[in-house]
């Protein structure tokens, strides 16, 4: 049972990480035959794509990892019950190279069947679950079919969704019948590529090590599979398959985030910018500052690590060596803990979806089981390693003041969202000027924290790490100003923008650029203007849009661009400001499910879905007054040249009295 439920967090990981869109090989065909008063025969003919395999459900090897197939018969109590067993064709057992062992497992179409005996004259309709796996020689993909059939054998109606006409009415508006989209091919968004988040987490790793619950763990571990087995060889291949578990461990936490994304594709962005998660993770980030600071330590339960410990004494082999590694990320929560929750918190406010925090998480992961691994293969590195010491208490402290300082921008983001001024950008600035010279005076001994021990010399990599703060707080000084140096640019993103500010400004656009948030009003003005219109998607908590507007709008030729040449309709996606009750509508989606309008944020980012089938921000989109096309979308754009001339080729167009077939690079 252990294996099969960790081959199963194996395959999804592996197929998550696999497609970016779902995919399943299996397509199942059922029915029901009545054969007699009472009993009816149930088939279930499962098709499988060529060059993929479903297995039995049956195990050849109990031991083995390779799964089963599992038909499970629902609603069964009091209507009716299972006569035999599920059938299947027969099947010789292969050799599975997937798996490495002998299997039973078919292809092409695979008919499985069960006789029911119904109890029930009442009873109508059966419920069916199949969970299984089809594979092919590279990788596995998980199947969870739900089926229902009629007893009577009639095609099951499922009940379909339905909104009201106003409904249907105030839909109708969102569409805008955008035209010119198949004379121009759309620019892939420019994310944030995963290898750059995978590094971002690897780092996060690589400064976990250095935390008093890890670090002390790499020699005690490696000794322990070093010398542990009378076999080199074998030890060897534990400590590394110990490491591997390690990564495992981490790259699983993001499973849930995918399954939620998979069902709404906007859920990441709504988690991101609810005002009560981010006031919660602003919470959980100063509790997780001050366990770093020492007054107290967060630990998950110790009978959790005792159980996990248990385990691995007792199973022994491949299975003992997971549940060592589970062990460790257990015990080692009170310093991971926060560095996690960073790299979580970050990964859901940086528009880049599930699997960014995949990637995050998996170079987490790395990181921490690395050297484990190498200092198994080449122990003689292990007198290399620094003694524990003070020091790593200075680590968790260091990491407190930034969880401190992160801790503010989940505030911030639930301020911006509900507007309610709180923190406007130079008291942002301000505090995180007073973290940053707390930090300074922490690391010259000033201030002093429960673990702290007496500090007998300033050592070079104190007086380093606090000469880089020291430039830091003096990067920040400016930003408490009301002129052009108010601009940090290596920050763009996490202040809030600079329009939202203490000091009066021209407008509420970013740069006082003169732009509409809604719709039909910026349509009517461009119109009067006589300008092309920049559509842009944008969200208060947007990372992106803030770099974009910062470093990108901000450029002298873009600015004047922009303020010259164009109408901006900056139609935030995440404003939580409610709709007036007579314009709250429900939407009616291709899938058949419905989500209500009750936002402004709902509103805009249903228009942007629905027109541009696109749910990232920032998203940028050029068009004429007749609604055509101007030049490709695009969206985070950070060089300003190539970002000037979109906006520039989009003007020429305009100018020349609608949509030309040009075709653009």
């Amino acid at each position: 049972m252990t294996r099969r439920l960790l081959f199963a967090l194996l395959s999804v990981l592996f197929t998550l990480s696999s497609f970016s869109q779902i995919f399943n090989p299996a397509s199942w065909e059922n029915t029901i035959e009545q054969i007699s008063d009472t009993e009816y025969l149930i088939s279930m003919e499962v098709t499988v794509a060529e060059g993929y395999s479903i297995y039995s459900q049956h195990k050849f090897d109990e031991e083995g990892f390779a799964p089963e197939t599992d038909i499970e018969f629902l609603n069964q109590d009091g209507n009716y019950k299972l006569i035999g067993e599920t059938t299947e064709p027969d099947s010789k057992e292969k050799f599975d190279s997937v798996f490495k062992e002998y299997v039973k497992k078919f292809s092409g179409t695979v008919l499985f069947t069960q006789k029911i005996s119904v109890t029930n004259p009442e009873f109508k309709q059966i419920q069916i679950l199949a969970q299984y796996q089809t594979c092919d020689d590279e990788k596995c993909i998980l199947g969870d079919d739900s089926f229902k059939l009629n007893l009577d054998g009639s095609e099951v109606i499922e009940e379909a969704a339905t909104v009201d006409d106003k409904s249907k009415q105030l839909s109708d508006e969102l569409q805008l019948n955008v035209t010119g989209w198949d004379k121009y091919q759309k620019q892939e968004i420019k994310e944030k590529s995963n290898l750059s988040i995978f590094l971002l987490g690897f780092l996060g790793g690589l400064i976990a090590l250095l935390t008093p619950c890890v670090f002390p763990m790499i020699p005690l571990t490696v000794s322990f599979f070093t010398k542990s087995s009378s076999e080199s060889k074998k030890g060897l291949f534990n400590s590394i398959l110990y490491g591997f578990f390690i990564f495992l461990i981490y790259a699983l936490l993001s499973i849930p985030f995918h399954l939620l994304d998979s069902i709404d594709p906007g859920i990441l962005n709504s988690i991101s910018t609810n005002v009560t998660l981010n006031i919660i993770f602003f919470v959980i980030f100063v509790v997780f500052a001050f366990s770093f600071f020492g007054y107290f330590e967060l630990t998950l339960p110790q009978s959790w690590s005792a159980a996990m410990d248990s385990r691995a004494t007792k199973i022994g082999g491949v299975i003992g060596v997971f549940f060592m590694a589970l062990t460790l990320a257990i015990v080692s929560f009170s310093c991971t803990g926060p560095i996690l929750g960073t790299l979580l918190g970050s990964s859901l406010t940086a528009d880049g979806g599930a699997m960014q925090l995949t990637m995050g998480m998996s170079g987490f992961g790395l990181a921490l089981a690395l050297p484990f691994s190498l200092f198994a293969m080449f122990p003689k590195w292990l007198n290399s390693l620094p003694k524990s010491g003070g020091w790593l208490n200075t680590v968790k402290v260091v990491l407190g003041f930034i969880e401190l300082a992160l801790a503010l921008k989940f505030l911030s983001n639930a301020d911006l969202v509900e507007h309610w001024g709180i923190l406007k950008r130079e008291v942002f600035i301000g505090l995180w000027i007073i973290i940053g010279i707390g930090l300074v005076l922490y690391l010259f001994g000033k201030i002093k924290f429960p673990h702290d021990g007496p500090l007998q010399k300033l050592g070079k990599g104190r007086i380093t790490t606090a000469l880089l703060f020291i430039a830091f707080v003096l990067y920040l000084m400016p930003g408490l100003t009301n002129t052009k140096y108010a601009n940090l640019k290596l920050l763009s993103g996490f202040p809030p923008p600079m329009f939202y500010s203490l000091y009066d400004k021209a407008s509420e656009c970013p740069l006082d650029l003169n732009c509409s948030k809604d719709w039909q009003e910026g349509l009517a003005k461009a119109k009067t203007e006589n300008k092309p219109i920049l559509l842009d998607f944008t969200g208060w908590a947007c990372v992106n849009c803030r770099k974009m507007e910062e470093q990108v709008w901000s450029a002298s030729a873009v600015y004047d661009m922009l303020s010259e040449n164009y109408v901006i309709i900056s139609l935030y996606v995440d404003d939580k400001k409610e709709l007036p009750e007579g314009e709250q509508f429900q939407y009616l989606r291709a899938n058949g499910t419905v989500k209500d309008i009750e936002t402004i944020g709902d509103k805009w980012a249903t228009l942007q879905t629905i027109n541009f089938e696109n749910n990232s921000q920032p998203y940028y989109a050029l068009l004429n007054h007749d609604l055509e096309l101007l030049n490709t979308t695009n969206a985070y754009e950070p060089d300003a040249d190539a970002y000037f001339e979109w906006l520039k080729t989009g003007l020429e167009n305009f100018k020349k009295g609608g949509l030309k077939p040009i075709i653009f690079q």
